[in-house]
């Protein structure tokens, strides 16, 4: 195959070369791209802690009981889980809601906050919701702001420039966020994971995630939790150096990767953004309807109409991605720094999130 002939080549690390090959729009070759939906070679089935999780609890996160989920490992990748779309029906839009309009609000720190006024970027929803539901099909509409949004930062807020975290910049955590994490780490046998800090990652079909290793966080016995909703897209899992090949897979809506052990400071990108395999506007999944009947204490709420309608015409072309880790140990602090006021998390450029803008008219980097 292509993409295996590719890893064999001479010049430039197998990492990047793999990831050339699949940001390719003509990239039609995605035979060696794992589904996990269909698991086979390299992909085993792995273990949960499924005693970890009450049904109650995991009921009010919105996900199904722990014991009807189903868990894989990769071959060579220890430390690594993927979980299929565990969620319940209509629990998916809870979270996409969450993360277009509740997340991206202040005090949390989004992309948009490089280039606009404070006062601009209060209410990215208000601002967006009308014209995004009145939006057509045309590729030349002017995009809203909530179609910019690249990235939003929750908890400890990372610093693009120095890659680390700081005490000072620090803002509370999501509730119901930080609830989910904790029984999807505790039925991966992570019981007492606390949610510290969160990347959330806004993609269309032309956006693409460089390669980078997380290596920021101060404890890394505790996993990265990589959460996915709306249209699916190709992950690269790299090894400790570039020059290592990396497995692809695909990643699809609702489907849940931990990153834990071995596995945990391992390179990874993700090259492309794919439509949906189903072939519709977007997977059933999210056309699923959430039960009226919540349990109580559920941190899952319904979405009016209205609302959905703008989140469904949002993901018709795009993807979002949440990443939850653990920053600190328990008990552990922050060093102290010199010369450091906190306040400067933004980056120059937005370099970790890359999009073939027409705009600028350039290739982005890819790495």
């Amino acid at each position: 195959m292509a993409a295996a002939a590719l890893t064999r080549e001479g010049g430039e690390d197998a990492f990047r070369r793999l990831f050339r090959f699949y940001r390719q729009r003509d990239a039609s070759d995605l035979r060696g791209v794992v589904d996990f939906s269909v698991p086979g070679g390299q992909v085993f089935r792995s273990q949960l802690s499924i005693s970890s999780v009450s049904d109650q609890d995991a009921y009010r996160a919105g996900l199904q009981p722990v014991s009807q989920w189903k868990a894989y490992g990769l071959t060579g990748y220890p430390g690594f889980i993927f979980i299929p779309n565990p969620f319940l029906p209509g629990c998916q839009r809870h979270w996409v809601k969450q993360c277009l309009k509740l997340y991206p609000q202040k005090p949390n720190v989004c992309n948009l906050d490089l280039h606009m006024a404070p006062e601009k970027t209060v209410d990215l929803w208000g601002q967006s919701k009308e014209q995004l539901r009145r939006k057509g099909s045309s590729k030349w509409e002017p995009r809203s702001l909530l179609e910019k949004l690249r990235w939003v930062t929750l908890g400890y807020h990372y610093n693009w420039d120095t890659k680390k975290y700081s005490a000072n910049h620090h803002t509370p955590f999501p509730s119901d966020l930080a609830f989910l994490s904790e029984q999807v780490a505790a039925a991966c046998g992570f019981r007492g994971f606390q949610a510290q800090a969160g990347i959330l990652n806004y993609y269309h079909f032309d956006s693409s995630l460089g390669i980078h290793a997380d290596e920021s966080e101060l404890d890394h016995s505790r996993p990265l939790l990589s959460f996915s909703f709306g249209q699916s897209s190709i992950f690269l899992l790299g090894g400790l150096k570039r020059e290592e090949a990396p497995t692809a897979m695909f990643m699809h809506s609702g489907d849940i990767m931990v990153m834990s052990g071995f596995s945990r400071l391992l390179y990874h990108a993700v090259p492309r953004v794919l439509p949906n395999p189903e072939g519709t506007a977007l997977p059933s999944c999210l056309d699923q309807a959430l039960s009226s009947d919540l349990p109580v204490g559920s941190v899952i709420e319904h979405s009016s109409d209205e609302d959905w309608q703008v989140c469904a015409k949002y993901l018709q072309s795009s993807r979002i991605n949440m990443t939850i880790r653990q920053v600190l140990a328990e008990g552990q602090k922050f060093p102290e720094e010199s010369g450091t006021n906190g306040k400067g998390q933004a980056p120059s450029e937005d370099n970790h999130h890359q999009e073939n803008s027409r705009a600028k008219r350039h290739k982005p980097n890819t790495d």
